[in-house]
């Protein structure tokens, strides 16, 4: 299952904050949460609890259930290429995570909503699951009768725009769309987490 509670919570559980949001809470208070969160040491979790750990970061930040995310890892595991990599590749390939990195959702489960409410076109028609992997040359973009909300008013000031447009992206932010213009690669992937790791938990 998904996780629906506090998203503040998965970034002091993570030790890393996974949304802009999380970012001025997780300062002041960087421990994990709870009664005896300040008395937790993460430097005590075994091999086990850090492997699980960082898999876990991976699902909070792209908002995935563990089938899918199971899912994605055994499409990764038939790709040529490192298995680590393919799977962040293809998390990072899904369209509400697109919608986020291109600055058009203030984080990725606004990204997801906007998605599931229809908001979102690929290719010129309407693309309603989160999940949908988007290819290399295809256009996304806000429906036009969609635009005059709130929400997009604000992104098509750039309001949620990273400081930096990832390369693999086009994007216009005027106009609320944008261009897959490649395949993401690793390297090029702003995630905080060590895949390695998780490619250690799955193939234990």
């Amino acid at each position: 299952m998904r996780y629906t509670g506090p998203k503040v919570r998965l970034s002091r559980r993570a030790g890393v904050p996974l949304t802009r949001k999380a970012v001025r809470y997780f300062e002041a208070r960087p421990y994990p949460p709870g009664e005896h969160g300040r008395k937790t040491s993460r430097r005590n979790a075994g091999d086990y609890g850090t492997r699980l750990m960082e898999k876990q970061k991976l699902r909070w930040y792209y908002d995935v259930s563990e089938r899918q995310l199971r899912r994605y890892w055994d499409i990764a595991r038939r790709r040529p290429g490192r298995t680590g990599a393919e799977l962040v590749s293809l998390l990072e390939s899904r369209l509400a995570s697109l919608v986020l990195r291109a600055g058009l959702a203030p984080s990725i489960y606004a990204a997801r909503q906007y998605v599931n409410h229809g908001h979102i076109t690929v290719d010129g028609r309407k693309v309603d699951i989160p999940s949908y992997l988007v290819k290399p040359g295809q256009v996304v973009a806000v429906r036009p009768r969609s635009r005059a909300m709130q929400p997009f008013v604000a992104a098509a000031e750039g309001v949620y725009a990273d400081d930096r447009i990832a390369p693999y992206l086009d994007v216009n932010h005027a106009e609320l769309r944008f261009t897959l213009l490649s395949r993401p690669e690793r390297e090029q992937i702003a995630v905080p987490v060590d895949e390695q790791l998780i490619v250690e938990h799955y193939s234990r």
